[in-house]
């Protein structure tokens, strides 16, 4: 996809799209109002995050001790035709010791260290997405979990302001989120191998009964029922009810399946603006915000997250750098 550009939904179009379904109107405010997500749908950009020109950067760190422990996580790492061909099919994407070494050296850069760094993640509650959040976890300490399924956010602002509080006093935040997406070893996306399982499972499951939720409205499958979003199933129902606006984008993909997760990100990354930019005034220092699509592969092999954000802020809300390039080189 060289630079990926995405094209952003307003909440006149989001509300036009939920009109697909009998309840939209009463979903459409259980979801805005629980999640607080009224003013990130409106006339957001790539990059919707006010920016500075000042870099008020900390004083760096030996990034040698840090980076270090990230060599020490990732030995022995030999890639194969299996991760040529997943990054065939996301072009851009970095085995998890690229992103995880490029992404510690960047930051040990802004005074980030093993001591003075919460991480935070909004990944998917399958087992698959804690390879990377776990060796993160490795290197900066414990994780604060802002994710559901799919990697939605759902700790909303309160989860990011209970975070922001445990910050050390010195210290800056790390937040990595986006959705994930397995990709077998005979190349088939959408599916994966499991440890101990014979059968090759879904992945992500939760992403894929959404996306077959929405086929069912755009091709005209979906039965009509007065039954109500249940709360036992919340979270599926609201993630079902923000891939709505992709219809025809999911309908008109090449590979369903590729397409899926690129659009899962762009409604995530909505979200996490309007919470980080509700919230970034409770931060003590600095925040790094890690958006991107997580892969998921073969047990024995070497995961790949293609990043698609990664901004240095201030507590303001301003973007002071965007370093994507620094872990990416393009």
């Amino acid at each position: 996809r060289g630079t990926v550009a995405c094209s952003w939904v307003s909440l006149r179009e989001l509300t036009e799209s939920l009109s697909f379904t009998m309840m939209a109107t009463q979903r459409a405010l259980v979801v805005l109002g629980c999640l607080s997500v009224a003013s990130a749908f409106h006339v957001l950009s790539i990059r919707p995050l006010a920016r500075s020109s000042a870099l008020n950067m900390a004083e760096a760190v030996d990034d040698d001790v840090i980076v270090k422990k990230v060599k020490e996580i990732y030995h022995d790492v030999s890639k194969t035709d299996y991760d040529d061909m997943i990054t065939g099919i996301f072009p851009g994407a970095l085995s998890n010791a690229e992103l995880e070494t490029n992404v510690v050296r960047a930051l040990s850069q802004k005074g980030y260290t093993d001591k003075n760094t919460l991480l935070a993640t909004s990944l998917c509650c399958d087992e698959l997405a804690r390879r990377l959040e776990d060796d993160f976890v490795k290197v900066y300490g414990n994780n604060f979990n802002l994710g559901g399924l799919s990697g939605f956010p759902f700790a909303g602002n309160t989860g990011f302001g209970a975070m922001a509080a445990h910050i050390p006093d010195d210290g800056s935040c790390l937040v990595v989120y986006g959705p994930h997406v397995g990709v077998a070893t005979n190349g088939q996306v959408g599916k994966v191998e499991r440890a101990g399982i014979k059968l090759v499972d879904s992945c992500c499951g939760s992403a894929i009964a959404a996306s077959n939720y929405l086929k069912g409205i755009t091709e005209g499958g979906a039965q009509i029922t007065t039954k109500i979003q249940e709360f036992t199933d919340f979270q599926q129902g609201v993630v079902q009810e923000l891939i709505l606006p992709h219809g025809k984008r999911l309908a008109d993909a090449e590979d369903r399946m590729v397409e899926l997760p690129y659009a899962l990100y762009e409604s995530q990354d909505l979200l996490m603006a309007d919470i980080v930019q509700t919230g970034c005034g409770r931060v003590r220092n600095n925040i790094a915000l890690l958006g991107g699509i997580q892969i998921n592969t073969a047990p024995t092999a070497m995961d790949y997250f293609l990043p698609l954000r990664f901004d240095y802020m201030d507590n303001q809300g301003n973007v002071l750098e965007d370093m994507l390039e620094a872990i990416t080189g393009y």
